[in-house]
């Protein structure tokens, strides 16, 4: 069956015609019927096509507790290692704080708080991946670097059994290993995770 497509919409279609006009008699012919069901079976035994493995993106792994999250690695600039904090007023409780990056002043983004997860003191084991589209930059608070991974798009299924609401829309899916791989574009375009409603710069 390689290389061929297989139309199951028409298909479903077709059989559900068929069905229809069985149940309401207006197939009286037995062999007409007989050769419906045949060809119903034949449809059934066909298996789905394959999904495409190759395309994947390319994505840097980082822990969060017991929990795996994954970016995008076109977003990401530079991997830094979390100093100095500073809380600002009136920012939202997702934002750690801000710290100064080589004259840059970076918003962090706690993701703990942001999915709500179990908190954890800040130890120097702490990493800010700072991602960046050329006109933001955010920082993300990680427990740690994993590595980079191609991961297949194909086996990315949406959202979080435990997510809803706003906070899966950042998810731009999970595979079956449980990697939550971020939405590293709407975070940055996102104007509540900016600090004072500034791009970040």
């Amino acid at each position: 069956m390689q290389g061929r497509t297989i139309d199951w919409k028409a298909i479903h279609v077709r059989l559900a015609a068929a069905e229809a006009s069985v149940r309401d008699g207006s197939l009286q012919d037995p062999k007409e019927v007989r050769r419906i069901l045949e060809a119903r079976a034949r449809a059934a035994a066909i298996p789905p096509a394959a999904p495409d493995e190759s395309e994947r993106l390319e994505a840097l792994v980082f822990s969060l507790g017991q929990e795996s999250y994954a970016v995008e690695a076109r977003f990401v600039t530079e991997v830094c290692a979390l100093r100095s904090l500073t809380q600002v007023p009136c920012t939202p409780a997702v934002i750690a704080g801000v710290m100064n990056l080589r004259g840059r002043i970076l918003a962090i983004l706690d993701l703990r708080r942001f999915f709500e997860l179990p908190p954890k003191g800040l130890t120097e084991l702490n990493r800010i991946i700072v991602i960046g589209d050329g006109e933001n930059e955010l920082g993300l608070l990680a427990d740690a670097i994993v590595e980079v991974q191609q991961v297949p798009l194909a086996q990315l299924q949406e959202g979080l059994p435990t997510l809803g609401g706003i906070r899966e829309r950042f998810i731009r899916g999970v595979n079956a290993n449980m990697l939550a791989v971020l939405d590293g574009g709407l975070l940055l375009a996102d104007a509540s995770l900016k600090v004072s409603g500034q791009p970040v710069r």
